[in-house]
């Protein structure tokens, strides 16, 4: 339904609970105004046209983080570990986007440890996230295809609870079920760090997918989870693709053609992720998908990434997993460096020096990405089949495949 949504009908995130009593208050960033807005400008009958097309297309991010972050966002780490991660409804309502992967805390998830990705941790983070929307209409916890049309049909957000990597399963093999049961849908194989099941994209020396690997991928087809790679060193992901029945998701990545740093996939791996009939999702966090034509990262560099990709595996098989926040991302990767693997991942041979920015001009939340990626396309000239298939046809397709 794109910009018709019904709107969250007022509820406040842990609206049941009472300030200062049952939690300390923080203050947030609920909505998309942290930094201005720089919408894709657009004719008269291009605005049209996307505004068309917002309604009429079932539109899919792959990859975000929904929680909101404190305004000082140095008070992040005291606020992660209370354990109560506040989600944006009324903003959210004014995104366009129809179904959101949510990788929730992922690499900062340090409620009870000094390191993070512990079991304990991930459920927690899961549980009080489920329990704060089981009190509200407006988001769907999405489980089923048919749960992303229905959010489409019914102006809401089809939610996605993913997980960024295996490491909280340790060498527990049931616990992918365990995940499902709990309605996770989506897991990567590693984070950028190695883990029992194969090597992160920070390590100089990629081993593969080990043996336990295997079987996890195995299990994760067999239960019906979207298995992701976005993290994963070069090596590994192609043992992932090799070794899945089913498509796989490289949810967030960007070209190392364009850009030569470990965070960005090589071509023979974004060939190989299509081959299988998967689905590359395309990058806009700080500091990531720049190019050499765009050294300041912002709509433009992102876009090129994604074009770059279409060019190389085809229309079929490439989306948007932006991975952007409600708060200062810039911000947040400072505070959070060493746990992110920032320096490691951003390091390449012959990556040129760039311009280090606040923020990624016109896609640094999740409305104003949601807006104006489509924007841009409309801009562009893409046809309507096309925008169709990139913002979320070619989601649908890989997810009827591998959800049960």
């Amino acid at each position: 339904m794109g910009r018709q949504k019904r709107g969250a009908d007022g509820y406040r995130s842990f609206g049941y609970l009472t300030p200062g009593e049952d939690y300390p208050p923080e203050d947030l960033v609920e909505d998309a105004e942290l930094f201005p807005a720089h919408p894709v400008p657009l004719a008269a009958e291009e605005e049209a046209r996307a505004e068309r097309l917002a309604g009429e297309l079932v539109l899919i991010s792959l990859h975000e983080h929904l929680g909101s972050f404190p305004r000082d966002i140095h008070r992040t780490p005291a606020y992660v570990r209370e354990g109560r991660v506040f989600t944006p409804f009324e903003a959210l309502a004014q995104s366009d986007w129809d179904c959101v992967f949510d990788n929730l805390l992922d690499g900062i998830c340090r409620i009870e440890s000094r390191t993070g990705w512990k079991w304990n941790e991930v459920l927690h983070d899961l549980g009080m996230r489920l329990a704060d929307i089981a009190h509200q209409d407006f988001l769907i916890h999405c489980r089923t295809v048919d749960d992303i049309l229905r959010a489409h049909a019914e102006g809401r957000i089809a939610w996605v609870a993913a997980i960024e990597g295996a490491a909280p399963i340790e060498n527990e093999l049931d616990r992918v079920e365990v995940l499902h049961g709990f309605g996770v849908r989506e897991m990567g194989i590693t984070y950028s760090e190695s883990n029992a099941l194969g090597s992160g994209l920070k390590e100089a020396n990629d081993g593969g997918l080990t043996a336990f690997g295997h079987q996890v991928v195995e299990r994760m087809n067999k239960v019906g989870m979207l298995i992701d790679t976005a993290h994963c060193g070069d090596q590994t992901t192609l043992d992932v693709i090799a070794a899945s029945e089913k498509p796989v998701s490289i949810t967030h990545i960007g070209a190392r053609s364009l850009w030569n740093t470990r965070r960005m996939a090589p071509d023979d791996v974004l060939q190989a992720c299509a081959g299988k009939g998967g689905i590359i999702g395309i990058e806009a966090a700080p500091h990531t998908t720049l190019t050499e034509n765009h050294p300041r990262h912002n709509l433009e560099s992102f876009m090129e990434h994604f074009e770059y990709v279409k060019n190389l595996v085809g229309v079929d098989y490439v989306g948007f997993g932006p991975d952007t926040v409600f708060g200062d991302h810039v911000g947040l990767h400072g505070v959070y460096s060493a746990a992110l693997s920032i320096k490691k991942a951003s390091t390449g041979s012959g990556a040129p020096a760039f311009d280090r920015v606040p923020y990624v001009a016109g896609i640094e939340n999740p409305v104003e990405g949601s807006k104006n990626i489509l924007r841009w396309l409309v801009k562009h000239g893409y046809s309507d089949e096309d925008i169709g298939k990139v913002m979320g046809g070619n989601a649908l397709r890989v997810l009827r495949d591998v959800w049960a």
